[in-house]
């Protein structure tokens, strides 16, 4: 496993002073053209999921749609977008959370999830937790049972995994 994680970390890109001065930006952008590596992301993040009876994946908008969509497939559950506002048709449930600079909100059909349906969530990064959070609250909301959280990456320094409640693992294949 550790050779995988050193070829899937190979295909990270680090771009310093982006989006602002001082910030180390990981860009996704090369381990998803490549099919190989992409492959071994999907079944690196598949792996703990395993016979855990996950019955539907949520992905979180945008590139949490990307990781989350071809999991869903591996562990052969359906998929739920978890959208930013004005996205879904309407009825939809949301929950509101705080970004470092204001407020933002995540949204899904009301019908997403079945009652008690075993789901995971999904996304590409972990950093200050609050999307992550977000997430857990509308698939509690929508009556879904977490098994847990998958993401690619986790910056560490910024501690978003202590937002993340006990009761369900949470699974960062890359921390940096």
């Amino acid at each position: 496993m550790e050779t995988t994680l050193q070829q899937i970390q190979s295909l990270i890109r680090a771009v310093p002073d982006f989006p602002k001065p001082g910030v180390v930006f990981r860009d996704i952008t090369p381990l998803l053209a490549d099919a190989g590596g992409f492959a071994r992301c999907i079944d690196a993040l598949a792996e703990p999921w395993q016979g855990s009876g996950v019955q539907a994946v949520c992905g979180i908008e945008s590139r949490g749609f990307i990781f989350g969509a071809a999991l869903a497939q591996k562990l052969h559950a359906g998929f739920v977008p978890l959208r930013k506002p004005k996205k879904l048709p309407p009825p939809v449930v949301s929950v509101d959370y705080e970004l470092e600079y204001g407020t933002d909100r995540l949204e899904a059909r009301t019908d997403a999830l079945r009652p008690s349906e075993r789901v995971l969530i999904v996304d590409d990064v972990l950093a200050t937790g609050g999307t992550l959070a977000a997430a857990r609250a509308l698939v509690a909301k929508l009556g879904g049972e977490l098994v847990g959280a998958s993401v690619v990456m986790e910056l560490a320094a910024l501690q978003g995994r202590s937002r993340w409640q006990e009761g369900a693992p949470l699974h960062a294949l890359l921390r940096y």
